[in-house]
């Protein structure tokens, strides 16, 4: 997905299929300001609040946003012992936080004299991502990780055939599904519930994509009465980019074989 993983030009093993060399090392990293406002919130308080956030690429890893020291609330960040090293950034220091009751060991890091290849790491920081209760871009909140704006979402309508099957048990078909594409990713079909042939109940099992939305999951039930787990999802209230699946169900898997036309 992105710059740093799967095909993109700085993932570990970039595309082929190109006119070009990115010279460098062969872990590289890459920094650009982050548009909008970012706060993170720990037992109810506002722990991190930018508008200057730097959205941080590094190959193979998801983007990480890194914002001035200053931005952070300096009264629920305690100091520790905690190091540690990366060849590509430097030496990390790493404070808790501290809020009320409620204490998350190092929850921050950041380099106070990064390498002489990351200068501008100097004087910003990171907050891990579980570490915050809620996290929001400007006034919506969103779930797992940033969007990475190297990254999009395509939804279209199809009349392409899809078969879903388990074992030789057929589970669904249909000849009006909607795929959706998401970079770096396999191509997803969702169904209508009615091209389903096998009955459907609901899971507790949930997921949120920071694209999507919430997805929540059904388990099938086999004609020989045999339960598969979370054969399926759907996204009942996805987000803008994403409401053309709003409803339906995807299949995918090692339960599971999609056949596509």
């Amino acid at each position: 997905m992105g710059l740093t993983r799967a095909d993109g030009p700085l993932a570990p093993h970039p595309p082929t299929t190109v006119n070009y060399v990115v010279d460098g090392p062969a872990h590289k990293l890459f920094a650009q300001p982050f548009p909008r406002r970012i706060r993170a919130e720990v037992a109810g308080r506002t722990v991190l609040d930018t508008v200057d956030g730097m959205l941080v690429h590094e190959t193979a890893l998801l983007p990480v946003l890194y914002v001035p020291f200053a931005d952070l609330d300096p009264e629920v960040l305690e100091p520790t012992d905690h190091h540690t090293h990366c060849p590509f950034k430097g030496d990390a220091s790493y404070h808790s936080l501290v809020v009320g009751d409620r204490r998350v060991e190092n929850a921050v890091w950041s380099y106070p004299e990064p390498t002489e290849r990351a200068p501008w790491l100097k004087g910003y920081a990171a907050l891990y991502w579980s570490a915050a209760d809620a996290w929001y871009d400007e006034d919506e909140r969103v779930y797992a990780h940033l969007t990475d704006p190297f990254t999009r979402v395509d939804v279209r309508p199809t009349s392409r055939h899809v078969e879903v099957w388990h074992g030789d048990v057929l589970v669904a078909a249909s000849d009006s599904p909607t795929v959706l594409s998401e970079t770096g990713l396999p191509n997803r079909w969702y169904l209508p519930r009615e091209a389903v042939w096998l009955p459907l109940a609901a899971s507790e099992t949930r997921s949120r994509c920071p694209y999507k939305g919430e997805a929540r999951y059904w388990t099938a039930t086999l004609p020989d009465g045999t339960e598969v787990a979370d054969i399926a999802w759907e996204y009942p209230d996805p987000l803008p980019e994403s409401t053309r699946v709003a409803g339906l169900l995807s299949f995918w898997g090692d339960a599971v074989r999609v056949v596509e036309g």
